[in-house]
């Protein structure tokens, strides 16, 4: 259970830290609402990275057993 929380809160302050970069980066050089889109599309993608490895890590410890 504590595996859970810890992996958790890693993929919550990666989300945050992603979207921060993005700002970072293109913040100032493009407008608000493109900002915006690149943020969102960054931490869907980095979302679904992490719902893909959570998805492998499953599938091999099912194999295990």
């Amino acid at each position: 259970m504590t595996e859970i929380l810890i992996y958790l809160t890693i993929a919550i302050a990666s989300l945050f830290m992603m979207g921060y970069t993005v700002h970072m980066f293109v913040g100032g050089l493009v407008s608000p609402e493109t900002e915006s889109f690149l943020i969102v599309f960054a931490c869907l993608s980095v979302a679904f990275i992490f719902g893909y490895m959570t998805w492998d890590v499953i599938q091999k410890r099912k194999g295990r057993r």
